[in-house]
């Protein structure tokens, strides 16, 4: 259930990214930034934000400790 809410995630991210709603509107945010560069500074700290709960929560510890040979089990 955990890997098919990030996948779900990602790819609204995916499509989100793309901002084709923004390419023809000449507004400014705060009276100096493009309203398309204000969206992708908002979409860069959302994404911070998702890539560090998906290390918080969802890295695969066990592959990793494999990975490095301390696995005891």
């Amino acid at each position: 259930m955990k890997t098919r809410i990030i996948i779900i995630v990602f790819i609204v991210f995916a499509v989100m990214h793309q901002d084709i709603w923004n390419w023809n509107d000449g507004h400014l945010v705060f009276g100096f930034i493009p309203v398309g560069l204000a969206y992708h500074a908002g979409y860069s700290l959302v994404a911070v934000v998702f890539w560090s709960l998906i290390v918080k929560f969802a890295w695969p510890t066990d592959l990793e400790k494999w990975a490095e040979g301390s696995d005891s089990d």
